[in-house]
């Protein structure tokens, strides 16, 4: 009998075949997306995604220890792909760029500060942490840009392991959790008015779903501006993922060059992954109002549904024993990064005289 860890493993097999494989797989995730989204409904402050990556490794596990011979991984990959990247560029529908330089013209200190807070520190740390480049990048954008959505796309751009991304994305969820209870308790502690928590809660709280539940608590002009902060962060997935395509197209020379080999030659239909310029022409389309404001509620709920499906593909290739490796060194990137953009937000605040 197929073992359950094989089963789980690609093989090398024609496209039709690959093709027709993917569905057990494929449905599957849209069952734990779709489950999971509901769940995130009940329970905005953990949100679909992050459900969606947990049922994955959860039903995985059952399925290896009840030895369980299902081909799975050709449509849980397709999941972790495809259907991620139309998310991101359905996300996309949801920016308005003209909104966004309007808020961007006076939160651009903060936000610019906090996010290399947020990459440099992720860098540091994490290395002095003795933790691998995937796993430090991608608990580093997800805590300086946008959570979830920052490593699901960035992870597609740099081609991270499912056992790096699922441990990058349950260090973010904790962290979110915390800051969706914490921050209306420490910002009426400390004083802080509706603009400014807005602002804060903006740029150092990485969910859109947990930003959503902290505004909401501190007040309505809160909620409103840090939504907007948090879209305009949003893009900042843009020059980052093109960053990190340069930086890992520049490794790939070396090792050639070190190899004795012939070095890539640098092509930017190769460095920039098409659904971006979908992304920035989604979000160009949206900032023109072709699309009726009626239609981006729907939108904006099919793209997490997507990436609820998405990452439950994920979880469906994450083995258990590979985050338990992991240990607990993510966690303290995590927790180190979400105090130093947390603190330099405001006292950025503190400088530019927003408080």
């Amino acid at each position: 009998m197929t073992s359950p860890e094989t089963s789980l493993a690609p093989t090398a097999v024609s496209v039709p075949v690959v093709r027709s494989r993917r569905w057990p797989g494929l449905l599957l995730a849209v069952a734990l997306g779709g489950l999971a989204t509901w769940v995130g409904v009940l329970v905005p402050v953990v949100g679909g995604p992050v459900i969606g990556i947990v049922l994955g490794v959860l039903t995985r596990e059952v399925l290896v220890r009840r030895s369980v011979s299902l081909e799975l991984a050709p449509g849980a990959r397709f999941a972790s792909k495809q259907v991620l990247q139309a998310a991101v560029v359905l996300l996309g529908l949801g920016l308005s760029l003209t909104q966004v330089v309007r808020t961007g013209r006076s939160a651009l200190p903060v936000m610019l500060g906090t996010l290399t807070v947020g990459l440099v520190g992720a860098a540091l740390v994490g290395r002095r942490l003795g933790l691998d480049r995937e796993t430090r990048t991608l608990v580093g954008v997800g805590t300086a840009i946008c959570g979830a959505s920052a490593i699901a796309t960035t992870s597609a751009v740099i081609g991270a392991s499912e056992v790096a991304i699922a441990t990058s994305v349950t260090t973010i969820f904790l962290f979110n959790a915390l800051a969706a209870v914490l921050f209306p308790f420490i910002g009426h502690a400390m004083g802080l008015s509706q603009a400014a928590f807005g602002l804060w809660a903006g740029t150092a709280i990485n969910d859109t779903s947990s930003v959503v539940a902290a505004g909401t608590v501190f007040g309505a002009s809160a909620l409103a501006t840090a939504v907007v902060v948090k879209l305009t962060r949003t893009l900042m997935i843009v020059p980052i993922s093109l960053g990190l395509a340069v930086g890992a197209h520049r490794r790939a020379r070396a090792a050639a060059t070190a190899a004795g080999g012939r070095a890539p030659t640098l092509r930017w239909s190769r460095l920039v992954p098409p659904f971006l310029v979908l992304f920035l022409i989604a979000a160009g389309v949206n900032s023109t109002g072709v699309v009726p404001a009626g239609w981006l509620p729907g939108v904006g709920w099919t793209a997490r549904v997507l990436t609820a499906v998405a990452l439950a593909g994920v979880g469906l290739l994450t083995p258990v024993e590979g985050l338990r490796r992991a240990g607990w060194r993510p966690l303290a990137l995590g927790g180190v990064l979400w105090v130093a953009v947390a603190s330099s937000s405001l006292g950025l605040q503190a400088l530019t005289g927003r408080l």
